[in-house]
């Protein structure tokens, strides 16, 4: 039995199990619900649906660009670049200590990570309007 039907056999059996719960709230009214604990049931079906869903789309990436190298090229170099952006927005971030105005502070190194962040936004935004631009500007020169 290959990886496909097991992953569509479980997907199943947790289907079923979501009607079960589902059709099973209709029994209670609001405020038992409330006091019920089906809420958790639910938020533990989900997170088992939401890991068999990951596991299953990891696998399959991975077994994909294993199988063919000059995908996995260029999903290295992809991710060499993303990571190059993340340097360069490090590189470029402050790390100044933020006073708030219920009088407490945000350190250094978080200040370092949030103004990371928005620098890596920043250049990224940058580079796709560049690249809508050139693309544009190619298409209307021609």
């Amino acid at each position: 039995m290959n990886t496909h039907k097991l992953i569509k056999i479980a997907a199943f059996i947790i289907g079923i199990i979501g009607l079960v719960v589902y059709f099973a709230t209709f029994a209670y009214d609001q405020e038992e619900l409330q006091a019920n604990s089906l809420v958790g049931v639910f938020i533990a079906v989900s997170y088992i649906a939401m890991a068999i869903a990951v596991a299953a789309v990891l696998y399959y990436v991975i077994k994909n660009l294993l199988t063919h190298k000059d995908q996995l090229k260029r999903a290295m170099i992809t991710v060499g670049l993303f990571l190059a952006v993340i340097l360069v927005a490090f590189i470029l971030a402050d790390g100044t200590e933020v006073k708030l105005k219920d009088g407490g502070m945000i350190s250094s190194s978080y200040s370092k990570i949030i103004s990371t962040g928005l620098n890596t936004f920043y250049i990224l935004a940058f580079a796709s309007i560049a690249v809508l631009g050139w693309t544009g500007f190619s298409k209307i020169k021609k």
